[in-house]
């Protein structure tokens, strides 16, 4: 069998390559943890992408910048492959997803140590505040809680030294990345302190943003070989893991490439790091995260509850469904308890008082028959004396020299019994009950009638009536008998006002205004005007008179309402009472 050519030496590495990687183009995205801001992120990252690159032909790299939430989310829904974080965050994504951890960053600071996170709690250099404990009940700013070295450092710190981090601060700003807003606020006075990473200060100074000696850090500490000030302990540097869904050819020569870039390497001087190691223990983040999380408290009952509903969310719900099902359910029923019982009170109050009024009303209607009676009898000897003073006054003027002095004296009893006769006709109107009658009626007609009714008792009082007229007058569509009684009960009204509390000049107006659509009726009086509320007054037997019914007003109110119109009392604008009556031109 004769033997093989040789192959040249140049085409072995090519083989080899081919052979390990596929031909296909791959792209992969690495998430970095934008600290600084995306843009930092991008121009510290992209070197290491094409260095990668170059050691694996045929894949392409990418970055992902993002805050903590957002390379959460990313590797959740498979956006990126890779991650390089704290290894806070990688014990944190670890615990819900697949990860491998190939290699561990040394800081291109502190001789290349790979321990490089912490907390610098930074206070301004001329505040009062000289330990942690000054900073009891003030406000402070910190990059995340989900920072190791911006806020989960400084927390374990705080436990250790027997504080309760959850109440012992005012506030807790969280204000994200980047980082230069965190010692902006404490030199603008906003926040009393900052927790921020290790070496932020240092950094804001070499790039000439802020002044050294305007700020001081509290439980300082200068670890030996360190290039930077820090208040708590040291942790590991940032990690380089990979997802489950890369193959593992990609991650270990993705590892070997990590490990074999030098101090001196471009990736290496952009990125900020002076090479990577082997991934170095995590165990005093595990302990720090075990004090963070404290002491196992016993759960009380309303914990134990609260864990079956989060085990048990659809059984809760349900159960939370009927309860206020239930509750609502009994609820209305009282509700509707309630409105039957105040049902119940308000008909029997309405009963009473309907007895009450018919009781009034029959006292009110034996006391109108009596009336009707005397004034039919009284009518009698008036129209007799009225007939006799006629008889006279015929006889003495047939003679052919009549007494003209004894003839005028025939003349005013003729007169005086012609006015008793119409003034007893105007009472047995007003006594005798009837349904209402509605016609053409003359309102200033009514007026003068009701004047004359009550003209004797306003002369004996020296209480004098006046009363004006304004508009076109016109004839209304109304009751005369019911609107001759709403005047009258008003005038009487005013009448036994003034009698009772006489002022010093006492008067009645009588004010009628014709407008083109209503009419309206004013009473007004100068007396002590309403001694209770309209409302209450003009209930039936409600009365403020010793000897009243209370019937007045509440017949008034009605007689108001029977013509479609309006009735209301109140206090004048002068004093005393005005009573006013609305009443539409054509009935509705």
């Amino acid at each position: 069998m004769p033997p093989l050519p040789s192959l040249p030496k140049y085409l072995l590495p090519l083989l080899l390559s081919l052979l390990v990687f596929p031909a296909k183009s791959a792209e992969l995205t690495v998430g970095v943890l934008a600290n600084w801001g995306y843009q930092a992120a991008q121009e510290r990252w992209q070197p290491l992408m094409r260095h990668l690159e170059s050691e694996l032909p045929g894949t392409t790299f990418s970055v992902f910048p993002g805050t903590f939430e957002q390379l959460n989310q990313a590797l959740e829904s498979g956006q990126i492959q890779f991650i390089v974080t704290n290894p806070g965050q990688y014990l944190y994504l670890s615990n819900q997803y697949p990860l491998s951890w190939l290699a561990t960053m040394r800081s291109r600071q502190h001789q290349g140590t790979t321990y490089a996170i912490g907390s610098a709690i930074l206070v301004r250099a001329d505040s009062p505040y000289r330990t942690l404990y000054d900073l009891k009940n003030r406000t402070v700013a910190a990059s995340g809680p989900h920072a190791l070295g911006g806020y989960q450092a400084a927390v374990g710190l705080m436990r250790q030294l027997g504080m309760r981090p959850e109440t012992y601060f005012k506030q807790v700003n969280f204000l994200g990345f980047p980082l230069d807003p965190l010692v902006y606020q404490v030199r603008d006075r906003q926040v009393d302190a900052a927790i921020t990473p290790f070496c932020t200060l240092e950094e804001m100074v070499k790039r000439g943003l802020v002044n050294p000696d305007d700020y001081r850090i509290l439980n300082p500490s200068h670890p030996p070989g360190y290039d930077c000030e820090v208040s708590t302990a040291l942790y590991p540097n940032w990690s380089f893991a990979a997802s489950e869904s890369v193959d593992t050819r990609t991650t270990k020569a993705i590892t070997q490439a990590l490990l074999d870039i030098q101090p001196d390497h471009p990736a290496a001087i952009a990125g900020q790091f002076w090479g990577w190691t082997s991934p170095i223990s995590q165990l005093k983040v595990i302990q720090l995260f075990s004090e963070l999380r404290g002491p196992t408290e016993r759960l009380t009952y309303w914990q134990h509850f609260q864990n079956w509903l989060k085990d048990n969310r659809h059984w809760g719900l349900l159960a939370l469904v009927i309860f206020l099902a239930a509750t609502f359910y009994h609820f209305w029923l009282e509700y509707k308890f309630r409105q039957k019982s105040e049902t119940l009170v308000r008909t029997e109050r309405a009963l009473k008082q309907k007895a009450l009024q018919m009781e009034r009303l029959q006292s009110a209607a034996i006391i109108g028959e009596i009336g009707a009676g005397l004034a039919h009898e009284i009518n009698q000897p008036i129209a007799a004396i009225t007939n006799y003073s006629e008889g006279g006054m015929v006889r003495l003027q047939s003679q052919t020299k009549p007494d003209t002095e004894l003839l005028a004296l025939l003349d005013k009893i003729h007169q005086q019994s012609s006015r008793a006769g119409a003034i007893v006709h105007r009472i047995r109107g007003l006594l005798k009950r009837r349904e209402a009658v509605f016609g053409k009626t003359n309102l200033l007609t009514l007026v003068d009638e009701s004047l004359a009714l009550l003209r004797s008792e306003s002369e004996r009082h020296g209480i004098p009536i006046r009363s004006r007229v304004t508009g076109e007058p016109y004839v209304v569509e109304a009751d005369a008998v019911g609107m001759q009684q709403v005047m009258v009960n008003l005038l009487k009204n005013s009448l036994d006002a003034l009698k009772e509390h006489p002022p010093e000049q006492p008067l009645i107006w009588i004010t009628l205004h014709f407008d083109p659509d209503q009419v309206t009726l004013q009473v007004t009086d100068n007396g002590p005007g309403l001694s209770l509320p309209a409302e209450q007054l003009m209930a039936t037997f409600s009365t403020t008179k010793a000897d009243g019914l209370g019937l007045g007003l509440a017949i008034c109110a009605d007689i108001a309402a029977a013509h479609d119109g309006q009735f209301s009392i109140d206090n004048g604008p002068e004093g005393g009472c005005q009573a006013t009556l609305l009443l539409p031109h054509q009935r509705r």
